[in-house]
């Protein structure tokens, strides 16, 4: 069974023999809700590639501390994989947040798509971008993910269709699409873009510019996927297909 993992906020320059403090609500929960106990392993991150390996020395009512056995620095996966989510309704965007970090994907980006129904403004905003960050920190936890997802800033079609500008591949996923997902040819290393569409689907306009910018429009199937769920299958059948699933370290 893999060992509990614990976020921190740096792990810069910390190597083996050296004491670790994990405290506020990241060491509450383990401390009494784990009822994690001095001699225990763990695995400490802070997110940023970082990997501590230590034994508890000590735990108080809102602190433990570690002493470090190992400490690596692990690559960033390569390729990367990015998923512009258009924003779904109610619960469903935190769902797509949950299993896009679980499965792997390194940047999740909320897209205000013309016919999503869900609206990020003002006060709403930032929370629903902070609950997302939320969901992908405690994803990334639970999966053992020693880099976390970004999850950015909402972006506009215009802020999309801008970064797609040096991506290794750029597939968007609609229903009409005639040419299969599993036909393209999976980039080696680079970032390996993935567009979902809101429920309402991807308008023609939207479409037209993400083609202009080098997008391939692909299908998985003959079913329809909601958007919650759809990134996950299409990310799952690229990563099955690069080194990153046959690594350990990723």
């Amino acid at each position: 069974m893999s060992l509990p993992v614990h976020l921190v906020e740096s792990l810069d320059g910390v190597a083996a023999g050296a004491r670790v403090e994990v405290s506020g609500d990241e060491a509450h929960h383990a401390v009494a809700v784990r009822r994690l106990r001095v001699g225990e392993e763990v695995v400490l991150t802070d997110g940023l590639g970082h990997r501590v390996v230590g034994e508890v020395a000590s735990t108080g009512k809102r602190v433990f501390e570690v002493l470090v056995t190992s400490a690596s620095l692990l690559p960033r996966p390569s390729p990367s994989f990015t998923v512009v989510q258009a924003l779904p309704k109610g619960d469903r965007g935190e769902l797509a947040v949950e299993v896009l970090t679980e499965v792997g994907v390194d940047t999740i980006v909320p897209w205000a798509a013309s016919r999503s129904v869900a609206v990020w403004k003002g006060e709403r905003a930032a929370k629903s971008h902070a609950k997302w960050q939320a969901t992908a920190r405690e994803a990334g936890k639970q999966s053992r993910r020693t880099w976390l997802p970004i999850v950015t800033p909402l972006a506009s079609t215009d802020d999309v269709v801008a970064r797609l500008t040096g991506a290794a591949l750029v597939a968007v996923l609609h229903e009409d699409a005639t040419t299969p997902l599993v036909s393209l040819d999976v980039p080696v290393d680079g970032e390996i873009v993935v567009i979902v569409g809101p429920e309402g689907g991807i308008t023609p306009d939207e479409l037209a510019a993400f083609d202009a910018a080098g997008a391939v429009t692909v299908r998985l199937g003959d079913e329809v996927l909601r958007t919650s769920t759809a990134g996950l299958a299409a990310v799952s059948a690229l990563l099955a297909r690069t080194a990153r699933w046959a690594s350990p370290t990723t």
